[in-house]
């Protein structure tokens, strides 16, 4: 595993907030994908990467489902518009509270499943070449995957001892 991967970049702090030591180019990144998952929002819900953010609630009534997406799409839009708002707006923080490394959170994985829609991620893909066609988007949804896992680890340190 490369070295960039093993630290950890995201980390709880004594006060109750969350450090974030990440490159500007790696923040940058953030405020511009967050920005074109909202645009896309923005667009409606045509777009087939679009899927997993508005799931299927009834797959063998498609009379429920319908009912589901009218009564639920907004909600949901605007909760994705949310989260990727906080993310895009603290992005070049150095420290985050609480309810935005949660917006985080949610950011990040809304991306993923985009991102990872996209481009038909499988859990048995194996390491691609750099001479894939994919191998940058790729690279962005990997990096989005650690740095999710950096987020959830940082909240978890900060839970009480169930003991």
């Amino acid at each position: 595993m490369s070295p960039l991967f093993e630290r950890r970049q995201i980390r709880p702090r004594r006060d109750g907030s969350y450090a974030v030591d990440l490159p500007e180019h790696e923040r940058d990144l953030l405020v511009s994908l967050a920005a074109q998952l909202r645009a896309l929002i923005d667009q409606g819900d045509d777009d087939p990467s679009l899927a997993r953010l508005f799931p299927t609630a009834y797959v063998d009534r498609p009379d429920l489902d319908d009912e589901f997406h009218r009564l639920m799409h907004g909600d949901l839009a605007a909760r994705h518009r949310w989260a990727l708002t906080v993310m895009g707006e603290t992005a070049h923080e150095p420290a985050l509270n609480a309810d935005q490394l949660g917006a985080w959170m949610e950011g990040l994985n809304q991306l993923r499943l985009v991102l990872g829609t996209r481009l038909d991620v499988q859990e048995d893909m194996g390491p691609v070449e750099p001479s894939h066609p994919d191998a940058q988007p790729l690279a962005v949804y990997h990096y989005l995957s650690w740095l999710l896992e950096q987020v959830v680890d940082a909240m978890h340190a900060t839970l009480p001892d169930p003991r």
